[in-house]
């Protein structure tokens, strides 16, 4: 009798064995499911949105980090920069049919037509914005948001190249229409907000459509021709400009110059008559029988023979001997 109720206790001993490793299996399993679910990891290129029972709580960067398991959702953004081929609205790799001009083609300022394509590099700046600002309607929210990029870049593109004639579209503001489509493309997706960030703009192809590609070389041909006579034009002036500019630099020196001695000489000149004049004033007499005295002396220095006549002879005429001469 005695036996029977021992092998009933060793059977109920089991059994709250197995209920308590079942207990502590599950508690222990139940640990490791919120440690696991409770951290998560950010890559370099992503940052993470967190949402708390559905609500926006706070976005995370690259890195380890923790949340709430079974409340908190962790949404991750890659915030890498992708490339769009404009304005088709396609990513490079994408692009492998046939490309149909008409399609790109964009009219200018005077009414011509040009082919215009660019780059678009874009990345993800607010990560809320991204995600919860437009509703995808199925699609993937990269390739939703790619579209609105494609439809500002062409809309503002149209634009600009609407304002520039197409020489300059061709030529020397291709630039200047890179860096406005980039502002006013950034611009307009800051009005949407929707929290993508315009890092660069590029145009790639702008050329003249194919039934004008031969006028426009002939064009551009003459612009060459154009611009190397006038490069010649602009050594040959460079050349010879500081040759005349010397000359003149020369003349203007050596009558200055002159003048300057003349001016001295003409101030001799003057100081000598004062000199005189004043000598003059002090004794007229002496001074005018001096003057003559000295006049009488460059006359008489260059005259070889010379005949002297007593001014007081009064009585003898004085004859001069005619006859000496002829011997």
């Amino acid at each position: 009798m005695s036996s029977p109720e021992i092998q009933f206790d060793f059977r109920r001993d089991d059994v709250m064995k197995a209920t308590k490793v079942v207990i502590v299996g599950f508690v222990l399993f139940a640990i490791f499911l919120l440690a696991t679910k409770s951290m998560y990891t950010v890559q370099p290129n992503q940052e993470a949105v967190v949402l708390r029972f559905g609500s926006y709580s706070t976005t995370w960067s690259p890195g380890l980090h923790f949340c709430i398991p079974f409340v908190d959702e962790v949404l991750f953004v890659d915030v890498q920069e992708r490339n769009i081929r404009m304005p088709f609205g396609v990513t490079g790799e994408s692009l492998d049919r046939r490309i149909n001009e008409e399609d790109v083609l964009m009219l200018t300022g005077d009414l011509n037509a040009a082919v215009v394509e660019w780059t678009v590099q874009w990345q993800v700046s607010d990560p809320q914005k991204f995600l919860f600002t437009f509703h995808s309607d199925g699609l993937a929210q990269d390739e939703f948001l790619q579209g609105i990029i494609t439809v500002v870049g062409r809309t503002v593109m149209n634009r600009l190249v609407g304002d520039y004639s197409i020489g300059e579209v061709l030529t020397s503001r291709r630039e200047e229409i890179s860096i406005k489509a980039a502002e006013a493309t950034q611009q307009k997706l800051d009005q949407y907000e929707c929290g993508i960030r315009i890092t660069n703009l590029q145009l790639q192809r702008v050329t003249p459509p194919d039934q004008v590609k031969a006028s426009y070389a002939a064009i551009n041909e003459a612009d060459q021709t154009r611009d190397k006579l006038e490069n010649e034009a602009n050594k040959e002036k460079n050349t010879r400009l500081p040759k005349a500019k010397a000359e003149r630099d020369k003349a203007i020196r050596e009558a200055e110059g002159y003048a300057a001695r003349r001016r001295s000489e003409v101030k001799g000149e003057i100081d000598a008559l004062m000199a005189q004049y004043e000598q003059f004033a002090k004794a007229p007499e002496e001074t005018r029988q001096r003057l003559y005295l000295e006049s009488l002396e460059k006359v008489l220095t260059n005259i070889k023979d010379k005949t002297i006549i007593d001014s007081d002879m009064r009585q003898l005429l004085p004859l001069l001997n005619l006859n000496e001469g002829s011997r």
